[in-house]
């Protein structure tokens, strides 16, 4: 597969409801993606649906997600189905009527077959673009994992064949018998704030705060 397959290759990753919000341009759903720091990890746990909150890094197309090794979660999904998916929530939307009211956001959800890390070459670039996704430029500002910490991880590889994008975008979608009514209608933005960074008690006195760090409260205010 190639950056510029398209997406919604098979049944259940294409978008029926709402199909004119559905993306197919794969560099969107890269974006999508590349602006998250978490997403949740849907599998099946002893018959039973779970869904976890889980980091993830993206390196082409694959995803790559982690844990211990002794979360049961970890160990249920490897090698078994499995769906992720990573949201924005943009802004809410208030229309004249309590039906049309809605929510303008970002979703990109992914199924496929989870594939156990092994090779250490691949492990060390999955656990770096985990850790980019996360605090970009720590992975070379930092030690890297030991052999003890990377028995105690692991590693899961999750292809972006079979994914699908969702996106709203603008004003409610008012009924137009709706218009006349006296009632205010319009988008809330939502965004993430990026705080001030507060150094670990630690740290010796006047450790400066690095460019890794406050470089991204410096974007984030643009």
């Amino acid at each position: 597969m190639t950056a510029a397959a398209p997406l919604s290759p098979t049944a259940r990753s294409t978008i029926r409801r709402g199909a004119r919000r559905a993306r197919t341009d794969r560099a969107e759903l890269h974006a999508v993606l590349d602006a998250g720091l978490v997403g949740h990890l849907a599998v099946v746990l002893d018959g039973a649906p779970v869904v976890l909150p889980t980091g993830y890094g993206r390196r082409g197309e694959t995803l790559y997600l982690h844990g211990s090794t002794g979360a049961a979660t970890l160990r249920a999904a490897a090698g078994a189905p499995i769906c992720f998916t990573v949201t924005h929530l943009d802004g809410v939307v208030y229309a004249r009527s309590a039906f049309h009211h809605s929510m303008n956001y970002r979703c990109a959800v992914v199924h496929g077959t989870a594939r156990p890390v092994t090779d250490a070459a691949e492990r060390e670039l999955a656990l770096e673009a985990l850790t980019e996704q996360l605090a970009p430029g720590s992975w070379t500002a930092t030690r890297r994992p030991d052999r003890k910490e990377l028995a105690a991880t692991a590693v899961l590889a999750l292809d972006l064949t079979e994914a699908s994008l969702k996106v709203r975008t603008g004003p409610p979608g008012d009924d137009e018998d709706d218009l006349a009514l006296p009632v205010w209608a319009g988008v809330l933005p939502l965004r993430t704030v990026v705080g001030e960074p507060e150094p670990c008690p630690l740290l010796p006195p006047d450790t400066e705060v690095p460019a890794r760090v406050a470089g991204r409260r410096l974007s984030a205010g643009r």
